[in-house]
């Protein structure tokens, strides 16, 4: 059996450096910025003094939880000094004071909808989840973001009764993927029964998905996998099996050989098409994480940890190859592939 690649201390150093230097770089950056006025033309830093690098918003936040999982995964890395002095530059309170009052202008009540929400949840659990007392610190003063976003899709949820189901930012199940994670973290009940219900009423009746269409041509998450992936967290691991049996019957057949084979990467200077290695790397960590719900005897389960490896392996060779387009944001799901 081929062994399962893991998130090694030399490769948490390199995502580290990477991470460093791309949340600091403001430029070039495409932002999500509706204009009310003249009085809003201003530069990416003015507007978001925490989160202004890595090309975009959404990025600069998942880059700040890479650099925050690898920090608490291996404590020793010699690059936790300088991680530690930018969570002090970046997480103050004034601002992240003046990421909210940005989040509350009439014109961004759509900024970052749901991908953004979700990954600074997703950094507000990774922050709880350190035992250390700077963790705690940061954690504390980036709660007051967190609550706005909850409160966000707490209004939004209920208003949403069709699901998004495309493989790039706007995708339902991925929104409330990371919510989730929060919700059971922070103890948020209104937030957590709110996402399984939408889940449930979203994706519990889905069968026969058409995996055949998949991959698009700017993917970055597999509709059906981070789909599956979702329900993994919803239902029990029976209901799930049987679920994932009529929503994915080929698995154990390995069909449609599209969803086993990575996607193909022609263009990692194209900011679109290098999306790819991001999907080949997020259909690994789905791939793991639904393969961690199946019984051992369960042949399905193989077939997905293998199916992981060869993503896995591909995912890497894209990040590999330096372009900005990719490493402003693929080490982000480089890590998640190599966690359980």
């Amino acid at each position: 059996m081929t062994r399962m690649p893991v998130l090694s201390h030399e490769l948490a150093a390199s995502f580290a450096d990477i991470a460093l230097a791309n949340v600091v770089r403001e430029f070039p950056n495409k932002m999500d910025h509706v204009m009310g006025s003249t009085g809003d033309v201003r530069g990416p830093r003015a507007l978001h003094p925490a989160f202004y690098g890595s090309f975009d918003w959404h990025s600069c936040v998942h880059m700040h939880w890479l650099l925050a999982r690898v920090r608490r995964s291996f404590p020793d890395l010699p690059q936790a000094a300088a991680s530690e002095a930018l969570f002090d530059a970046h997480l103050t309170a004034a601002n992240i004071a003046a990421e909210r009052s940005y989040l509350a202008r009439p014109e961004s009540r759509s900024f970052e909808r749901t991908y953004g929400w979700a990954w600074l949840l997703e950094l507000a659990t990774e922050l709880r989840r350190g035992t250390d007392a700077a963790s705690r610190r940061w954690a504390a003063t980036i709660q007051p973001l967190a609550d706005a976003f909850v409160d966000r899709y707490i209004d939004y949820l209920p208003r949403q009764h069709y699901p998004l189901r495309g493989g790039v930012h706007s995708n339902s199940a991925f929104g409330l993927l990371f919510a989730l994670d929060y919700a059971r973290s922070a103890g948020a009940g209104t937030l957590e029964a709110l996402c399984i219900e939408r889940a449930l009423a979203w994706f519990g009746g889905d069968h026969d998905a058409p995996v055949a269409w998949e991959p698009s041509g700017a993917d970055f998450l597999s509709p059906v996998l981070i789909e599956a992936e979702l329900l993994r967290r919803v239902l029990s691991p029976a209901a799930f099996s049987t679920w994932l049996d009529t929503f994915l019957p080929g698995i154990a057949l390995r069909d449609p050989d599209a969803l086993f084979t990575p996607a193909l990467v022609s263009d990692r200077t194209d900011p679109f098409i290098v999306h790819l290695d991001g999907l080949n790397l997020s259909r690994a960590w789905c791939f793991r994480g639904i393969a961690s719900a199946l019984p051992a005897s369960d042949p399905r389960a193989a077939i997905l940890d293998a199916a992981a490896t060869v993503h896995i392996d591909a995912g890497m060779a894209g990040l590999k190859a330096g372009n900005y387009m990719g490493e402003h944001w693929l080490a982000t799901f480089a890590a998640l592939a190599l966690s359980r």
